[in-house]
């Protein structure tokens, strides 16, 4: 009696498991905070009003299945913008996103402080948020900035892969180091972290120099996030942290979302692409020629030949690695997901697009993580920063 009991114990437990954390998962707040939709999609023509399967990470449809409730869309352009048209481009963007709302009340709606979040997810809409993603939009000009958060943006990367005249990237503190005018922020830099406390609007340190870093977290008073980064120690690459950033986080606040780009999550994964990318030399050199940008040569490339490009992806567990190893050093109240989708051409296997985020519920769940803490990790987290920072 006692195997027959056993048996039918373990065969409940394997039917019931996909009910439990599909379950867990629609409960939670999930909150994605970076997706490159709008840049990369909406702004080339394509409507995330349609079915885009196949041609995209995201639609309004999938946002729906993947059971989303807030999704924060980074307002980007590249370093091809500058005085004259980063801001406008960037307004352009978010006029994009104020229209789709507009024509989709019943699904969607901007979200611009904590009680509005709460309203999306109570009505059960998209909650709408936006973050800009590169300090060179506000075009040195605090003006801008106060612009910007009116209309609704809640964080700013300090700097994309490209510098401004007052703050460093990693990318140029890695590269560049000897040739820079200066590392870190400058006085005007330090203004704009002091006015983006005073607005309410979260510093967001993804992508920034290390002494970008540290001039800024040294500075904010409040928490910080790092909007879509991952562990320097597990795929030492300049745009993931390093042991002594994360703990700053830690004692900052702050949260650390982890971005699904397999080149920030596998170093193999990098060293695929190398390989790749100079197997099919003659059509990159191609594309540079016609002055496009490495990741949208990348993009191209690893859209025209998926199957070479599978052969090197990662799997979900070494994504699930940073976040232990994140939760291990810091604790599980600084930890949060902010996948990139729609700014990659890789995420580990099976994430193949928004759809797939109940996975990484599932995946918390078999790694023995409570429910308090994985509602924590799903959205939890950055509200708690959402809200500290929107306090004065």
């Amino acid at each position: 009696m006692s195997k027959l009991l056993c048996c039918l114990f373990l065969l409940y437990s394997i039917t019931s498991f996909p009910q439990s954390y599909q379950k867990l998962h629609n409960k939670a707040i999930v909150i994605d905070t970076h997706n490159d939709v709008l840049s990369t999609v909406t702004m080339k023509g394509l409507n995330i009003e349609n079915d885009l399967t196949g041609k995209s990470h995201s639609d309004i449809a999938r946002f729906k299945k993947a059971g989303m409730d807030i999704q924060v869309f980074s307002i980007f352009c590249d370093e091809r913008f500058g005085k004259d048209t980063a801001f406008k481009y960037a307004n352009i963007e978010i006029d994009s996103l104020y229209g789709i709302v507009g024509r989709n009340q019943d699904k969607m709606m901007i979200v611009t402080n904590p009680k509005q979040l709460q309203q999306a997810v109570k009505q059960k809409k998209l909650g709408c948020m936006m973050g800009v993603e590169g300090g060179h939009m506000i075009e040195d000009n605090l003006n801008y900035l106060d612009a910007l958060y009116k209309r609704g943006v809640r964080y700013m990367t300090l700097t994309w892969n490209n510098s401004t005249s007052w703050a460093t990237s990693a990318s140029d503190e890695t590269l560049k180091k000897d040739s820079l005018p200066h590392k870190g922020l400058t006085d005007f830099g330090k203004q704009v972290v002091k006015k983006m406390n005073q607005l309410g609007m979260i510093v967001d340190l993804s992508h920034v120099g290390e002494q970008t870093f540290w001039d800024a977290i040294n500075l904010t008073t409040k928490p910080v996030i790092a909007s879509h980064s991952c562990v320097y120690n597990l795929c030492p690459v300049p745009r993931n942290l390093k042991d002594d950033q994360i703990k700053a986080i830690g004692k900052n606040g702050g949260v650390i979302h982890l971005n699904f780009y397999s080149g920030f999550i596998d170093s193999n994964y990098n060293r695929g692409k190398t390989a790749f990318l100079q197997k099919h030399k003659q059509e990159v050199d191609s594309l540079k020629t016609l002055k496009w940008a490495n990741y949208e040569i990348e993009e191209w490339t690893a859209a025209k030949y998926p199957q070479e490009v599978e052969a090197y992806r990662p799997d979900l567990s070494q994504l699930m690695n940073h976040l232990d190893y994140i939760i291990k050093m810091i604790g599980v109240d600084h930890v949060g997901l902010g996948s990139d989708f729609d700014g990659i051409e890789s995420a580990p296997r099976p994430l193949n697009d928004v759809t797939s985020f109940p996975l990484i519920t599932k995946a918390l769940m078999e790694r023995g993580y409570s429910k308090k803490d994985i509602e924590k990790i799903l959205g939890g987290n950055f509200i708690r920063v959402f809200e500290a920072n929107q306090t004065n």
